[in-house]
Parts: structure tokens; sequence; C-alpha cells
């Protein structure tokens, strides 16, 4: 009797688990999107805007039902804007709290990083916050670019100065993957407009000190000074290239395309120039454009700034891959269905992928910071 009772509670306690296992653990949580990200230090800035700008679409669409009947939740993680902690964080956001996709994270050196990882554990990257070359050639099939590369910008952005008549130009570029697949790019501008730099330069990623190097952008009579960094790092060489004398034209990439960016130069920000990697945040013409903003006004929100738009594009298109993916979406199935996206409108923007193509978008603009603290195209 003993022994038939407890045969018995074995078997209760057994279908018990089962029956839990059957209730709380799917084989993947419904519509979880990871964002590993730099939310604090020299990037901050940015990242919280490319963050607003997919919880903008992501909370609208939410609120007229989510995908397929299933919400998308956006969870968040600080990577401190360091590599490893990118790639600890993201391990964990996979395997513990089952995230279907990785989403926006900042940073070439950092999405370097992830590749690894993501074929490994087969799990998407999408709208990657960088336009770093090796995430575009060759081909990964588990990363979905929406924009443009750092070196269609960098070289766009020496071209209009050589355009210009503009025939001195500096360049400075962080010390990192980054700054080398960027600084690739200009060279290949300043082969089209047949130019050297006057001046090329690296500066340590981690603090930098701008001092001397602003002081020999000064001496080379620079009539413009391409700089190469994150926000914070790049603010800090405007000041001191200002500091040094120089009143050359200052360029950067769209990494900087943050209202952030724009606080952090103070008053160095009037004239500078800044590369674009979506339509003008302002004009209606594009539908895309026209959609995030009465979105953000039915938020109560101001606008949308161009680090929101890259967030808001993402999350646009990430969407419609798990639309098609279908109820039961896993990693896989969303991937698949990403790169089936052809002629995809994303309002005004075609995203196409491919097995031979995973780079979605290549507008690419330059802008010019006004004086009331605006980009204008």
């Amino acid at each position: 009797m003993k022994k038939s009772h407890t045969l018995l509670k074995n078997t209760l306690s057994a279908l018990g688990l089962s029956a839990l296992i059957g209730f709380t653990a799917p084989a993947w949580a419904q519509l979880r999107i990871g964002m590993p990200s730099g939310f604090t230090g020299s990037v901050a800035a940015g990242v919280k805007e490319n963050h607003e700008g997919a919880k903008l679409y992501f909370d609208t669409i939410n609120t007229r039902g989510g995908v397929n009947g299933q919400k998308i939740e956006l969870i968040t993680v600080d990577d401190k804007f360091d590599p490893k902690v990118t790639v600890e964080v993201a391990r964990e956001l996979v395997t513990q709290q089952r995230v279907l996709a990785l989403f926006l994270n900042r940073g070439t050196p950092h999405s370097q990083a992830l590749l690894p990882l993501l074929t490994e554990l087969k799990v998407p990257l999408v709208g990657p916050s960088t336009g770093a070359m090796v995430l575009h050639e060759p081909v990964h099939p588990w990363v979905f670019n929406v924009r443009a590369t750092y070196q269609r910008e960098a070289a766009k952005a020496v071209e209009h100065l050589a355009s210009i008549g503009i025939t001195r130009i500096a360049v400075i570029e962080t010390d990192d993957s980054f700054g080398a697949d960027s600084a690739a790019g200009a060279l290949k501008g300043f082969a089209k407009a047949n130019q050297k730099p006057v001046l090329h330069e690296k500066s340590p990623r981690d603090k930098p000190d701008f001092t001397e190097l602003a002081k020999r952008v000064a001496a080379s009579n620079a009539q413009a000074v391409l700089v190469i960094a994150s926000a914070g790092n790049t603010a800090n060489a405007v000041k001191a290239i200002r500091t040094a004398g120089s009143r050359a034209q200052v360029v950067t990439l769209s990494n900087n395309a943050s209202e952030g960016f724009i606080k952090l130069l103070g008053e160095h920000a009037r004239g500078v120039i800044v590369t674009q990697v979506f339509p003008n945040e302002r004009s209606v013409a594009y539908p895309l454009i026209k959609e995030a903003q009465e979105f953000a006004k039915a938020k109560g929100l101001p606008g949308v700034s161009p680090a929101m738009m890259e967030g808001y594009a993402a999350a646009k298109v990430l969407t419609e891959g798990l639309r098609r993916a279908g109820p039961s979406a896993t990693p896989a199935s969303l991937r698949d269905a990403l790169e089936g996206l052809r002629n995809y409108d994303l309002g005004g923007l075609t995203v196409n992928y491919g097995p031979n193509n995973h780079t979605g978008l290549d507008f690419a603009d330059l802008s010019i910071i006004d004086a009331t603290g605006k980009f204008r195209r």
C-alpha cells in the first residue's frame, strides 16, 4: 500500500511538472526582442533616441493588437558600449530571456563581436545601428541591415567637399574597426576626387585627449576635417579644434545624427555637417516620415530626430518580418521571413533582402546643423 501511494505521488508530480512545462515553457517566448546597446557612455544620447524611435513604432502596433495577435516586447540591456559586455548580455538575452532576435545594438566592434554568437545560437540581428561594411560583405546569414554603409557616407562627404572647391581635408579616425572601416570609405572619396588628405590621424577610442591632435589640424591649414568617432568624442574633438584656432568645416557621420549630439556640441554646433541615412525627419513627402510624425504626435512627442528614425525604420522592418513569420515565430522562421522581403515599401524607401543581399537600404544624404540647433538638408 505504501509502495502504491509513493508511485501515485510520483506519477502525479511528474504529470504536474509536465503540465507546468506545457504552460510556462513554450518553444519560444512570444515576440520578445532584445536590444543590447550603450545606454550609458559616449553613445548614450544617440542610443536613447534609437530606442525611442523603435518604441514609437512598437507601442503603436501593440495598441492596435500587435502582430498575429501577439504584442512585441522590447527588452533593453545596457552594454556600457563595451564589446565584451555586448556579447555577455546578448547571450543572456537569447538563452535566458528567450528573445526571437537581437535588435538595434550600437557599435561596429560590438556588432563584429556578436557575429560568432549569432551563428552559434542561430538568432537574427536586425537593424544594427552601424554601417560597418563587415556586416554587409560577405553576407552574414543572420544579420539584416536597415541602413547604408559608413563607407558610402564617408565617400559622399569627401566628394561633396571636393565638389564645392575644398582641397585641404583632414581626417581624424577613432582607433577601432569603426574608424578603419569609415576611413576606407573616405579614402575612396579622395581617390574619386583625385585628392589626398592633408592630415590623417588616429585617436584612442577610450577617453582621448584631442589637444595635440587639434593643434596639428590647425597647423595643416585644413579647410575641412572629417571626424570619425562616437558622439562624445566627436564633440570633444570639435571643441579642441576650435580652441586650437582652426575654423575648418567639420564633417561627421550618421552615428552622430542625434539631437543629443547637437547638445554635446553646445556653442560649436552651428555649421557642423552630419551625413544621414534616412530622409529629412521633417519631410512629409516621404510616407515613412509622415507616419512617424503622426505616431509621435499621438504620443505627445514634439517630433522625431534622425536617430529616432533609424530606430523607427528598423522596428518597422522587424515587425514585417514577425508578421510574415506567422503566429508561431521562431528565430529561424523570422530569419527566413526577413530574407524573403522583396520590394517592401517602408514608406517611400524600398527594402530588399535576399540570400546575396542583407543591406536593405542604401540611402545617404548630407545635413548641416543650423543656428537653431536643427538638422537642415
